[in-house]
């Protein structure tokens, strides 16, 4: 898909640049000095969100004529945000993200010069490619009863192949050479097994990459034992988020972690680092982590040379002992001010020890907007779980259940709690609470559930318990939909 840039009559790209909170006006300073020192043709459009917003009474975080400048420009610079507490609603970033879907956040993490880690000298060079707007991190939750909390998991098949795609046309653009997909799909089955699944069909549309599945645990143990044998990582939203603050801290820590968040229409690059208030106006804070999403975002806009210069600029500065607090300590530190100038010096020159991957241009693989992203053939519903909130015991319960779903086309199979069956009884010391998954299946066990059999159980139900929600049990082409219970035969 080809990338869409607004340019000035002038000629220059025009770039929304949202300088954000706490650090993040020096750290976003300290890229736009680097990139007009290179004289990049780039014309800044300022705009606000983040915790100034949040305090405007923006429930959102984002102001309209940020939302507008983004739409316009398609391609944002952004400074870290903050997310006040007890005020304000969702995340500002997540907002922004999700407005905007930029479905897939990269990652990199490299080691760099003069940074000693107990892992330098490992060579380590690789990429985090995550899930950006799906996944716990859509953050539906729900209170199903006063002490019980629910958060949906959401995976769809759509979403799983934007990602799986990015990440091997990533690992193109890079002349990568293996892609691990890290999922938890030996517990999650359905939704960690949507990605698993996917990444196995699309992986031979690609032979020139080297394509591996492995567990989410052991990929963590793994980056912590032989961090070089990865080379882009593709996973989940929140194992992404893990991962990649993971992989940060064996080159540094987030002070040198940039990234840039893809999507088909805008994209928008930011360090993975917050807005640390308390060094905010200090000029102390390390720059690295946003003028390398700055140079991502120069690639992004076709801009090669000038992200070469930069990203060669940055290294010199770093290897000729030029360096800011965080890896030095307060001895020998230099300011934000002064690293930035000394990178601008540097411009030019070529990194003696260090090397620049060589990049070729991203292509974004394209997607139809139908909802509607798996066909199936024949589909088939068979029951439904009741969610309900009770206080009685399992036994109790469940010969209530049996009694009421007399005369209905139903009958109940089994209750369970916290995913483990407790009626009928099995054994198993389950401490339960006061939220209840009470399955019913049809008796019919070649029937459809019809609306009007549902609606009939739940009237039932309803006389003598309080149910909090349902969901329908489905077989697709002749596979069942659902997870059974532990116990469950």
């Amino acid at each position: 898909m080809g990338k869409t840039f607004f340019t000035t009559p002038g000629g220059k790209k025009l770039i929304t640049v949202i300088p954000g909170d706490g650090i993040g006006p020096e750290v976003v300073r300290s890229a736009q000095q680097i990139i007009e020192a290179r004289g990049v043709p780039i014309e800044w459009e300022e705009r606000y969100a983040g915790e100034s917003v949040f305090k405007m009474g923006v429930p959102s975080g984002v102001l309209p004529e940020t939302i507008e400048s983004i739409r316009k420009t398609r391609v944002v610079l952004k400074g870290p945000l903050g997310t006040p507490i007890g005020y304000g609603e969702k995340s500002a970033n997540v907002t922004l993200r999700k407005l905007f879907e930029t479905y897939g956040n990269i990652r990199p993490v490299r080691e760099l010069p003069g940074v000693p880690t107990p892992f330098s000298g490992r060579g380590i060079d690789l990429v985090v490619v995550r899930e950006n707007t799906e996944d716990l991190y859509a953050g539906i939750e729900y209170m199903l009863t006063p002490g019980v909390a629910e958060c949906l998991k959401l995976i769809s098949r759509k979403g799983s192949e934007k990602i799986v795609r990015l990440a091997f046309e990533f690992a193109r653009s890079e002349r990568r050479k293996k892609v691990h997909c890290a999922t938890k799909s030996n517990i999650m089955k359905m939704t960690e097994g949507t990605l698993k699944r996917t990444f196995e069909a699309i992986a031979p549309e690609y032979p020139d990459i080297e394509a591996q599945h492995i567990i989410i645990d052991n990929c963590a143990h793994q980056l912590v034992r032989h961090p070089e044998q990865f080379d882009v990582i593709v996973t989940t939203n929140m194992n992404g988020d893990i991962l990649s603050d993971l992989t940060s801290g064996l080159i540094g820590g987030l002070g040198f972690a940039p990234s840039a968040n893809i999507g088909s229409e805008v994209s928008i690059f930011e360090a993975v680092h917050g807005s640390a208030p308390k060094y905010a106006g200090k000029n102390t804070i390390n720059p690295t982590a946003l003028i390398m999403s700055a140079v991502m975002m120069l690639r992004h806009l076709d801009e090669y040379e000038a992200a070469l210069d930069i990203e060669h600029a940055v290294l010199v500065t770093m290897e000729s002992g030029v360096r800011t607090r965080d890896t030095l300590g307060d001895e020998g530190a230099v300011s934000t001010s002064v690293f930035t100038d000394t990178i601008i010096k540097n411009l030019g020159k070529r990194a003696t020890n260090w090397s620049v991957r060589d990049y070729r241009p991203l292509q974004l693989p394209t997607f139809s907007t139908d909802p509607d992203w798996v066909h199936v053939t024949t589909r088939r519903t068979v029951g439904v779980d009741v969610f309900l909130e009770s206080s009685l015991d399992a036994e109790t319960l469940g010969h209530s259940l049996e009694q009421l779903a007399e005369g209905t086309a139903l009958q109940l199979k089994l209750i369970s709690n916290r995913g483990t069956k407790v009626y009928q009884p099995t054994g198993a010391m389950t401490d339960c609470i006061d939220q209840w998954s009470c399955r019913f299946m049809l008796a019919d066990a070649q029937g459809d559930l019809t609306d009007a059999q549902l609606f009939t159980l739940l009237q039932h139900i309803n006389s003598q318990h309080s149910f909090v929600s349902i969901v329908k049990l489905q077989d697709f082409d002749g596979q069942p939909g659902y997870t059974k219970s532990q116990g469950e035969d």
